[in-house]
């Protein structure tokens, strides 16, 4: 792949398939019981901060050549119209549920709710909605990022890959003391290889990462790293996991080139089914929950962690999802699209830096 085609290609389908992965990861961890625990999947949700942080700031950046600006307003439209909206109806959702089954006091979620309704939610973590405390990192990050990587930052490769640097090495530092700063972590190093492959001299230096051959194999060690993820950290005597989480999500980003570039493994993921899955990725990893407690509803033998168990709460869950994903985000996407729309982009004052 050129650098130019990189530029002018507008979607990367084999993206949904790899967040598909992810989703079902999360939810197999969740309720396959101590047969899957082995496979790490919980360090699935990191797969979903490296993602965002590139496909974030590839947008942004591309907003940046058109205009000679990113207009902050309009991002943050946009990722209210696409977060917020399916986020509180799956919080909804738990209070009416937890209601209907007397727990709704007793599951601590009464009392959480001032913190899930603000975005607090890696303070408060409860097992009841549990997984939403990925949304609490995601939106403070992009509270920050967008100001300092387009306002103080603008417009120079250089400061802002600095920057995007300097966040990771400082993040990963205070991972011992500052609560989910590895999470954060892993979203600048996605960010910081939009950065990278924006730029015509940073494309060159990862061009040899988009032959099909080099995503093949950063994929096969990202599979061996997210396997043996505990014990690799033992054997580096990493109590915290800090070096092996930052490796995995590197690795992700490294194998972000090939995925875009196309290729057999792009291919593969870009099959229809995983691309289905990766679309309402979003909704699935909500709405997981409440599929478990239907299933054991409608089930009472799946009521228990176990492999059948963990495919009939993905089955379950994709189909909520589902009509989350067309009842909910998509017209909430378009809503904010058209809003955005109605605010006219502003005129380059000045010819755009080349990428």
């Amino acid at each position: 792949m050129t650098h130019e085609t990189y530029l002018a290609t507008r979607r990367f389908p084999a993206l949904d398939g790899v967040r598909a992965i992810a989703a079902v990861l999360v939810v197999v961890f969740h309720f396959g019981g101590s047969a899957w625990v082995r496979a790490n999947g919980w360090i699935g949700v990191h797969v979903f901060f490296v993602l965002s942080g590139f496909l974030i700031t590839t947008l942004a950046l591309r907003e940046e050549d058109r205009t000679c600006r990113v207009s902050l307003k309009n991002f943050y439209l946009r990722r209210a119209f696409r977060i917020l909206p399916v986020y509180y109806v799956v919080l909804g959702i738990f209070v009416v549920v937890t209601y209907a089954r007397g727990e709704l006091r007793s599951s601590a979620l009464l009392g959480a709710l001032p913190w899930f309704a603000t975005f607090l939610n890696e303070f408060h973590v409860i097992g009841v909605f549990g997984v939403a405390w990925t949304l609490g990192v995601e939106q403070k990050f992009y509270l920050v990022w967008p100001v300092l990587a387009f306002g103080v930052a603008g417009l120079a490769f250089a400061k802002r890959f600095s920057l995007a640097l300097g966040l990771v090495v400082a993040l990963v530092a205070l991972v011992p003391v500052v609560p989910y700063s590895g999470a954060y972590a892993s979203i600048v190093i996605g960010c910081t290889a939009a950065i990278v492959l924006h730029h015509r001299t940073g494309f060159a230096v990862l061009k040899p990462l988009t032959h099909p051959v080099a995503g093949v194999v950063v994929a096969a060690v990202i599979v061996v790293v997210q396997v043996f993820f505990t014990d690799l950290t033992v054997a580096l005597h990493d109590d915290g996991g800090v070096a092996v989480g930052t490796a995995y999500a590197v690795l992700v980003a490294l194998m972000l080139p090939s995925l875009v570039a196309g290729g057999p493994l792009s291919r593969l993921l870009s099959l229809k089914p995983l691309r289905f899955i990766g679309e309402r990725s979003y909704s699935l990893y909500l709405i997981q929950s409440i599929a478990g407690w239907t299933l054991a509803g409608l089930v009472p033998q799946l009521a228990h962690p176990r492999t059948l168990t963990a495919v009939g709460v993905t089955a379950v869950a994709l189909l909520m999802a589902d009509l989350l994903y067309r009842w909910v985000e998509l017209p909430m996407i378009a809503l904010g699209r058209r809003v955005t729309a109605k605010r006219p982009e502003p005129t380059p004052a000045k010819e755009p830096v080349p990428a």
